[in-house]
């Protein structure tokens, strides 16, 4: 299949190569020369504007940072919307942004005739590395059925939630509870720590029973390691977060624990922390305990 893909970030560049190992021919666009240049040594074919890129494919994928950056590369000058076909293209935007703004940008392109799905994914950089991320979806049913063996190149798992805006909604959700998931394990080690007992050896005591997590498997040997290189970085979480807890406003849902998850990344990115990843949550129990845990 020809596809396009936007935005060849820390996630969008391993998705986008796995595609091509899978034998689809790409079609890529990205501000970041150097991350077309790998691609194209990859065996992709690059283009010089989202334009281009939906002239040439009837599907296109996005991964770009917010809502803005996804209405730029679809509206903006020389944008995907301008290349694109009524009654045959269709955009996957695999970005992580506001429901209400994916809401909005499928009934923009509605009105030219293309489809849209919403299919943020969690795992980070390490699962979009293996092409086992798990993908949510939002849109029309039969187009996540025709769309779905794509989706899967790139995914462990690509699960249907509902009408376009749903897959934001779930990834909100999974965010909500990844960073209140981490700020958790980083105040228990730091405590563990704090109290002169090993937290490797905490850590491995209880992994095994209900506190165990899929998160405190990925995140506390990094943070018992002192390593923060960014897989998912403090400044991402932060963008999530920000979105998450503006549509909980919205609709009047009570947030408390993600609003405090949010102070403790606004600490960190106040401390030059934003590029790290956030793993680094245990850099603010550190500073306000005294403690550290790294080994």
């Amino acid at each position: 299949m020809k596809i396009g893909f936007v935005g060849l970030g820390i996630m969008g560049r391993p998705m986008a190569k796995n595609l091509v190992k899978a034998g689809h021919e790409l079609v890529v666009f990205d501000f970041v020369q150097a991350a077309v240049d790998d691609l194209v040594s990859c065996g992709a074919k690059a283009a010089a504007s989202g334009r281009e890129v939906a002239e040439q494919c009837p599907v296109v994928i996005t991964m770009v940072p917010n809502s803005p950056h996804v209405r730029a590369a679809v509206f903006g000058e020389n944008g995907l919307a301008e290349g694109m076909k009524a009654g045959e293209s269709v955009l996957i935007d695999m970005s992580s942004i506001d429901p209400v703004e994916s809401k909005k940008i499928a009934a923009d392109l509605e009105k030219i005739g293309v489809d849209m799905l919403d299919a943020p994914v969690s795992g980070g950089e390490p699962k979009a590395i293996d092409g086992t991320l798990s993908i949510m979806v939002g849109g029309k049913k039969e187009t996540f059925d025709k769309y779905y063996d794509v989706l899967m190149v790139m995914g462990g798992s690509a699960v249907y939630v509902g009408p376009i805006g749903s897959g934001n909604v779930a990834k909100l959700a999974n965010q909500m509870v990844v960073a209140i998931n981490i700020a958790a394990c980083a105040e228990a080690f730091t405590f563990a720590a704090k109290m002169g007992t090993d937290p490797e050896l905490v850590y491995q005591a209880i992994r095994g029973g209900l506190a165990g997590s899929t998160v405190m498997d990925a995140k506390v040997p990094m943070m018992l390691a002192g390593n923060y290189k960014p897989g998912f970085r403090i400044a991402l979480h932060t963008k999530d977060l920000t979105n998450a807890l503006n549509a909980a406003h919205a609709i009047n849902s009570p947030a408390p624990f993600t609003a405090q998850a949010m102070e403790i990344l606004q600490f960190l990115n106040a401390h030059d922390c934003g590029a790290d990843d956030h793993d680094a949550i245990v850099k603010y129990y550190e500073a306000i305990s005294g403690t550290s845990v790294v080994k």
